[in-house]
């Protein structure tokens, strides 16, 4: 296992408890594109999570940020939670819609803001 990758898994773990098993050391399924999980432990969670120049909540607003432009709600339901666990508030992840919403676009924020309740539902 290369270090770029046991960085971005223990990173990974640590903002996402539980969704890999104990002693996996990947996102294997068998599934098609099978590898593309290990690639983002790799390179966005090992490569850029873990660089010293921001802190984890900083990434997060970030994070969220771009997730939300690109309207890529898949991702945003893991990032939401993450968020959290980085130090946000509810309230400055609201924050973070409406502020992308005058960049981005209300389609993009109305998105984002539907996966934010069904994703921090009971959370808060």
């Amino acid at each position: 296992m290369s270090d770029s990758h046991a960085k971005g898994l223990n990173a990974f773990k640590e903002m996402l408890p539980g969704l890999i098993p104990d002693g996996a050391t990947g996102l294997h399924d068998g599934g098609i594109a099978d590898e593309l999980g290990d690639m983002a432990i790799d390179h966005v969670f090992g490569a850029l999570w873990t660089r010293p120049g921001l802190d984890r909540r900083s990434r997060s607003l970030v994070t969220l940020g771009a997730l939300i432009a690109l309207r890529a709600g898949d991702e945003l339901e893991f990032h939401f939670p993450i968020a959290l666990r980085n130090g946000l508030t509810r309230e400055e992840i609201e924050e973070v819609i409406y502020h992308v919403a005058g960049y981005a676009g209300y389609p993009a924020a109305a998105t984002a803001r539907n996966v934010a309740r069904e994703a921090l539902a009971g959370s808060c």
